[in-house]
């Protein structure tokens, strides 16, 4: 490509940014009280300037909006989402797609020990972690202390599980949890099954956990 096309492309980019930014935020005209949305708008804008998505904050006033929540409460949500994303961004590095950054955001914020989410990074850097990161945000949801459903998920992981297979492992804690079992020993129950079934074992120090197995 030649220097004219190039520079063409570039600005034709660079024009289209604020009209994406402009109809992101005009989602929200009409939804939110004028004070709200002013500073959902401001909040989407600095995030924007982040380097942040946009998207799930814009996502998230809606959201708020249609539960009938006020303009005080709305915000606080959006700024504590931006402020998640931002920490999410800061463990999972530059190169998290925004579903990882959604994901991470609601896994920490459910209290999964940002450890966790290194490791998951660190020994996984090339794999999706949407997946693990919402089922222990899910986990915790139903009552699993954060501790054990971090703990589960990353030993499922480590032995190379699927992601439909921790999608149903989730899915068999909840039903447990339904039946009256204790959330914590529903989920190490399951895990222990789990790594029966994979013929799993643990890792001794120094080793190098397997690349999950893929569908």
């Amino acid at each position: 490509m030649n220097a004219r096309p190039l520079m063409l492309a570039l600005l034709s980019g660079a024009l289209m940014l604020p009209q994406a930014a402009r109809a992101q935020t005009q989602r929200l005209a009409g939804r939110l009280p004028e004070h709200a949305r002013a500073e959902v708008a401001a909040l989407i804008d600095s995030a924007r300037g982040e380097g942040l998505p946009a998207d799930p904050l814009v996502n998230k006033a809606l959201e708020g909006a249609s539960k009938g929540a006020d303009g005080a409460r709305i915000v606080a949500a959006v700024r504590a989402l931006a402020s998640g994303l931002a920490r999410a961004r800061a463990i999972l590095g530059a190169g998290a797609t925004e579903p990882e950054l959604v994901a991470g955001a609601a896994a920490l914020r459910a209290g999964a020990p940002s450890v966790f989410v290194e490791r998951l990074r660190r020994d996984y850097p090339r794999e999706p972690l949407v997946v693990p990161l919402a089922v222990m945000a899910d986990l915790v949801a139903r009552g699993v202390p954060a501790d054990t459903a971090a703990q589960s998920v990353l030993a499922l992981v480590r032995a190379g599980v699927r992601e439909a297979e921790l999608v149903a492992f989730r899915q068999s804690v909840e039903r447990d949890i339904a039946l009256g079992a204790p959330a914590g020993a529903a989920a190490a129950i399951r895990v222990n099954a789990a790594e029966r079934d994979l013929g799993a074992t643990a890792l001794l120090p120094g080793q190098v956990p397997p690349r999950p197995r893929k569908p």
